[in-house]
């Protein structure tokens, strides 16, 4: 496992070979959050993720301390992987402590895991 450095925190993160793997072994164990826009979900999607759009950030934030357990492993996905790292960051601020970056995204899942979602 790696990290990026992002203001000051650092953000582990996750591959898309090891999401795969992950998702088939302990798919349970997991909790999926994606950050796109509801038309890019509608475009290409994972299933299992709950998506909370970044721009309805008002509308879900207050629920994610009930919704989510803070201390279960967070893996969270993107198109390319900026996004999902701003709600690493935002998640860890919240006191969340098992957080990953999924490196690249829904494209390089699209990619390197499963051909058969579309590229946007």
């Amino acid at each position: 496992m790696s990290s990026s450095y992002s203001s000051g925190q650092m953000i582990p993160q996750i591959r898309v070979e090891e999401l795969a793997r992950r998702m088939a072994e302990d798919r349970n164990n997991l909790q999926l959050i994606d950050v796109r826009e509801p038309e890019e979900i509608a475009i290409a999607f994972v299933e299992g993720f709950t998506n909370l759009p970044l721009s309805q950030y008002g509308e879900w934030a207050p629920k994610v301390p009930t919704q989510f357990d803070p201390h279960a492993e967070t893996l969270v996905l993107c198109h390319h992987g900026m996004r999902s790292a701003q709600m690493c960051q935002w998640l860890m601020g919240q006191g969340f402590t098992n957080v990953k970056n999924i490196v690249g995204g829904i494209a390089a899942y699209a990619e390197i895991v499963d051909s058969s979602i579309p590229q946007y």
